[in-house]
Parts: C-alpha cells; sequence; structure tokens
C-alpha cells in the first residue's frame, strides 16, 4: 500500500499544523524538521495470551501441614527462685519450701495444658481452611489470585481463551494479513494465527485476506474453527500484474484447497484483485483507470474474476460465494466493477493530505460520492465496501518525506480517528474494513515512511495506547 496525493484527486489541501500553536513546541516541530529515526521491531515475539502458555494447574493441591506426632504432655520444669519469707524454723521452712515447690509445679502443669490446647485448636483452624481451599481449587471456583490461573481458561482449547476488557467489537470489519505470509520465507504458523483470530473476534466478525500465498486461506478457516468464534472471513487472491497469471493462478490453487478442506460455512466472499488496475497503469505512466492502460489491464482481471465464479461453482459448496475486486478509491475500471458483485476501496486520508480534524468527514464524503454512487448506476449495482481505512501512528527514516500527512502520524491522532470514523460509520450502515490489525516490519524496511505502522496492535500483538469506543455494528 503505497499511496501518493495523486490517488485522491477531487480534494487538494495545503499542507498544514493542525494547531498554530504547535510552531512554538520544539519537539513537535522536530517531527516536521527532522524525520525521527524509528527503530524496527525485532523477531515476532509470543503474545501473552498464547494458547501454549506454561499456566499454573488450577485443580493443582497444596500441601497441608500434618498433626504433630509426638506432643510432650508438659514442658520440663524450670528453676526459680524461692520468695524469701521470715525464717520460723528449719522445719518450718522446709515445710514452706516443700509447699511451694508443689504449688508451683500444679501452676506450672495447667499452664502448659492451657497452651497445648491453644495451638491444637489453632492447628485444627489451618488445617480446616487449607482443606477448604483445596476443595474449592479442585471445583473450579478459585480465584485467579489463590491460582494464578484465570477462571475460564483452559491452554488446550484455543475456543477457550483469556479476554482482553480493552477490545470492544465495534468494527464492522478489519484488514488482516498473518504475519510471515510472503513469499518466498512463509513463515506463519497457525498457532500465531489462533492467537490472531482469538484478538481479532473481541473488535470485529469480519476480516479480509488479501492474498492466499503461504496458505494464509487455509490457516485462517483453520482457526476459526479451532477458536468456535463468530467470524467471516473475505479471502484473497492477490495477482500480480506482470507474470502472465502465475500468481493468480497459485492463490487459486489455495484457495479452493483450502474450501475443499473447511467448506465455506465462515467464507464471506473472494476478492480477486488488490489495487490491480492501479499498479498496471502507474507502471504505464497513465492515470485514469478508464484509459487505454485501463482497460487493457481490465482485460487481464475480468478472465480471472470469471475463472474464480466457475472454480467456487465446481466446488458444490452449498451456497453461492460473492466474487469481487479491490483497489484504490479513484482507480475502479468500469468494466471490472460491472462484472463483481461487489467493491473495495481503500479510502485513506493520511494520503489524502487530510488534517486528523477532517479524516473521517472527508473519507465518508469521498467514498459516498466517489464510489457508493457511480456503483449504483451500473446494471449490476455492486455492493461497496471500504476496503482499507485508518491513520498511521509512526514513521520510519526509511523514505520519510515530511510532506507526508498534514497530522502528525500518532497513536493520538488514531485514536482521534477511531472515536470520529467507527460508530458514525456503524450509524451509517457503512461496511469498511479497518486498516489494520497489527504493525507490518517488513512494510517498513521494504517501503518505509508510515507503511508499516497501520496496526491497532504493535507486530507484537501488544494493543495500542487506545480506547475503544462501545458501539453497535
Amino acid at each position: 500500500m503505497q499511496r501518493s496525493t495523486e490517488d485522491y484527486p477531487i480534494r487538494q489541501v495545503i499542507p498544514y499544523h493542525d494547531n498554530p500553536a504547535l510552531d512554538s513546541n520544539p519537539e513537535v516541530q522536530s517531527y516536521y524538521d527532522e524525520p525521527p529515526i524509528q527503530s524496527q521491531p525485532g523477531i515476532h515475539a509470543p503474545s501473552p495470551l498464547h494458547s501454549s502458555a506454561d499456566l499454573s494447574n488450577p485443580n493443582s493441591q497444596h500441601s497441608q501441614a500434618q498433626h504433630p506426632t509426638d506432643v510432650p504432655l508438659m514442658a520440663s520444669a524450670s528453676a526459680y527462685n524461692n520468695l524469701e519469707a521470715p525464717r520460723n524454723s528449719d522445719w518450718l521452712e522446709k515445710t514452706q519450701r516443700s509447699n511451694k515447690r508443689s504449688k508451683f509445679i500444679v501452676i506450672g502443669a495447667v499452664l502448659t495444658l492451657a497452651v497445648l490446647i491453644a495451638v491444637g485448636v489453632s492447628v485444627g483452624v489451618v488445617l480446616s481452611k487449607k482443606k477448604t481451599s483445596n476443595n474449592s481449587s479442585s471445583s473450579g471456583t478459585a480465584s485467579p489470585t489463590s491460582t494464578g490461573v484465570p477462571p475460564g481458561t483452559n491452554p488446550d482449547d484455543p475456543s477457550n481463551f483469556q479476554k482482553n476488557p480493552a477490545l470492544k467489537q465495534s468494527f464492522y470489519g478489519i484488514a488482516y494479513t498473518p504475519l510471515g505470509s510472503q513469499l518466498p520465507d512463509c513463515g506463519n504458523s497457525l498457532q500465531e494465527v489462533i492467537e490472531d483470530i482469538q484478538l481479532l473476534s473481541q473488535l470485529t466478525t469480519n476480516i479480509r485476506l488479501y492474498g492466499a500465498d503461504c496458505n494464509q486461506s487455509a490457516l485462517v478457516l483453520a482457526a476459526i474453527e479451532a477458536t468456535k468464534v463468530n467470524m467471516n472471513v473475505y479471502l484473497g487472491n492477490y495477482p500480480a500484474v506482470d507474470d502472465n497469471g502465475t500468481a493468480y493462478q497459485r492463490q487459486k490453487g489455495e484457495i479452493m484447497s483450502a474450501l475443499q478442506t473447511y467448506g465455506a460455512e465462515h467464507v464471506a466472499g473472494v476478492t480477486v484483485g488488490n489495487e490491480f488496475i492501479l499498479d498496471y497503469i502507474t507502471e504505464a505512466g497513465q492515470s485514469d483507470p478508464n484509459g487505454s492502460a485501463g482497460q487493457q489491464a481490465a482485460a487481464m482481471l475480468i478472465p480471472w474474476i470469471q475463472d474464480t465464479r466457475t472454480m467456487l461453482s465446481s466446488l458444490n459448496l452449498g451456497k453461492t460465494i460473492p466474487v469481487g475486486n479491490a483497489d484504490a478509491g479513484s482507480y475502479f475500471n468500469t468494466q471490472v466493477l460491472e462484472a463483481v458483485d461487489y467493491g473495495m476501496s481503500n479510502v485513506h486520508p493520511w494520503f489524502a493530505n487530510q488534517s486528523i480534524q477532517d479524516a473521517a468527514g472527508w473519507t465518508a464524503e469521498f467514498f459516498l460520492t466517489t464510489n457508493v454512487d457511480f456503483a449504483a448506476t451500473l446494471s449490476n449495482n455492486p455492493k461497496m465496501y471500504i476496503a482499507e481505512t485508518g491513520w498511521p501512528t509512526n514513521t520510519s527514516q526509511f523514505n520519510y518525506s515530511p510532506d507526508d500527512g498534514v497530522s502528525l502520524a500518532s497513536v493520538a491522532n488514531l485514536q482521534i480517528y477511531v472515536d470520529t470514523f467507527v460508530c458514525q460509520a456503524n450509524q451509517n450502515g457503512t461496511g469498511y474494513f479497518f486498516f489494520e490489525y497489527c504493525d507490518e516490519p517488513w512494510k517498513a524496511t521494504t517501503y518505509g515512511g508510515v507503511e508499516g505502522y497501520w496496526g491497532l496492535f504493535d507486530s507484537n500483538k501488544n494493543f495500542k495506547n487506545l480506547t475503544i469506543p462501545t458501539c453497535s455494528v
């Protein structure tokens, strides 16, 4: 996803700082004057929600103290000094000494017995409490602090996972690519995708994929099945503009295999092409999606769309799966839109040089006038979605441009965009896929600028410092 202001030609905005007072702030001003040096994230770290985490066993038994077997009946007598008294006679002194000794022995015995009784009662109470605690642990009602295990967590069952109270299911959809899904490395895994689906399911019930390489389709469908969450996925086939259909055919096979294995219960559509028209006409040095280069691109893309429909029909999946296309908002070819069931439009206020205060309103207006209204004029009336929209939270020095946006790339501004776009879009009935699930380090090193920093989570699956609004979809 690389954009320029030419992608959104309908509105030109002169760059400006959101607040003139920021000019006097040296820390903020340095963002415009000196590109920040962004350290790149390292290897993907395991998530704290990893289902194979070594959690304590909630059924573990506490060791219990045993009753002492040999308890002395009486402590040994200790020496004491006789109280002085007037001397009467030797016999009287001996008699008094003997009586006093007997008296102290009796008193000592009584005190010792009382102490032993008290100790016995205390030991009994302690053991009773421990037994009660163990019985409570065995029945699964112990508190998290007593066992170290959150209630209801089963590390062996991906469908029984710990929820993050900061996450709310307020998004219509989220754009998602499993980390490690780029050829030739293919470093993704089912365990990682399961973790992703566990987190995504707390934010939305719809996700979209871009391509099918590295077994993405099967991994996602397997993860949805394992977690038993309410999730629909738009599978994707991301063909290249310069390989004579090789990438298309390869990914078609991946999608077919995934559907044959896991079925279509959770599949909402298959999107063929992502910014294919944009890429093709840009390489040709043109800008009109319906110009000569755009028509050449459409002549390649439409047969693949039709072939995908044929493939899906041949699988006898028990449902008709819609087939669509995704492109930059201003680059839909009319013939391509006429050939699909739905269109997905990438609408980015950042690349249109919109301020964060104007971003949500501009996105809604652009999508309605440029995509929805136009699609309604076509005979097939394809349903239109926003395929990507969001706000970056950082930038890297590589390919950094101080003119990349009139508002800062920051978590604070992402929060503003979430607050001003999400619930309003839900209320308007707009289908959208927020961009994106997590930061992608490979984009930061390959493309630079803000490309790697659009996630609601960082690349280690740590939720950014955001507050998700509460609203129904």
